[in-house]
């Protein structure tokens, strides 16, 4: 089969997994939605290329605030490869138990809040801790993972769990194991990864479900929009409505953070 064929075709069966779905998009759009019409945000997080996920939730045209990305350099600062800041150490540290918990440590966590951890194995010790972190704060957890590489997978946590141990609800992007998904003749290992398809599928579905209720709610979100669309002076007021909603949100992620602690 043509090569590119062979692509489009598996990324149409992606489309079909992702809408057999339909049901946990919209229950996990229904969670977001309270969420953010409680004032409160959607945590997003994501290590390595699993940022891909969390930038194309927010802030991007198409977009709204209600969503906090939770994005560390050091996990995903991809570009240099090798060397200082290189990909070896990415992996090494996104394995580092009890990082999770101190990046949450920066966070007034409420009951309110939300999260979507996205990681397509589900076996890394950073966004497994960060689900478990969640959920111990009596935070819903969405879990976006690939389900046939995660289940043939082995976690890198001692105890063996995985991101779905610690999900109140899981999303499947639908790729294969070991996520490329093209053959060649010649050629022993497979090429073209699914994984980013299907996570831009569900990341967008939720995003469509959630401005929908929120709209339905009489609280209609301040969208990212283009000036070819909504003209420039309206482009410019969306951009600055939307981006100061965005800080007011983080403000109160801030306010009370460590007040409560037995240093304070």
């Amino acid at each position: 089969m043509d090569v590119i064929k062979q692509y489009l075709q598996q990324c149409r069966q992606i489309i079909d997994v992702v809408e057999q779905q339909s049901d946990n998009i919209r229950k996990a759009a229904s969670w977001f939605a309270e969420t953010i019409l409680a004032g409160r945000m959607v945590h997003v997080f994501g290590s390595g290329h699993s940022r891909i996920m969390v930038e194309e939730m927010w802030p991007r045209y198409g977009s709204f605030p209600g969503f906090n990305p939770i994005v560390e350099l050091s996990l995903t600062f991809h570009n240099l490869v090798v060397g200082a800041n290189g990909q070896r150490q990415a992996m090494f540290l996104e394995n580092v138990p009890g990082l999770a918990e101190r990046i949450l440590r920066n966070f007034d966590i409420s009951t309110q809040d939300t999260a979507l951890i996205i990681s397509s194995s589900g076996c890394n010790v950073v966004p497994i801790e960060m689900a478990e972190n969640f959920q111990q704060k009596g935070v819903k957890v969405v879990a976006l993972i690939t389900k046939q590489h995660s289940e043939k997978s082995s976690s890198k946590r001692e105890d063996g769990k995985k991101l779905g141990d610690f999900a109140d609800l899981i999303l499947d992007t639908g790729a294969p194991a070991g996520d490329a998904m093209v053959t060649i003749p010649n050629l022993d290992t497979p090429v073209s990864p699914g994984s980013t398809v299907g996570g831009a599928l569900l990341i967008n579905t939720l995003k469509a479900e959630t401005a929908r209720l929120l709209t339905a709610a009489g609280q209609p979100p301040k969208v990212l929009s283009g000036a070819v669309v909504v003209g420039k002076e309206r482009a410019v007021q969306l951009f600055e409505s939307a981006y100061d909603e965005h800080a007011h949100r983080l403000a109160k992620l801030y306010h009370a953070v460590g007040k409560y602690s037995d240093l304070s």
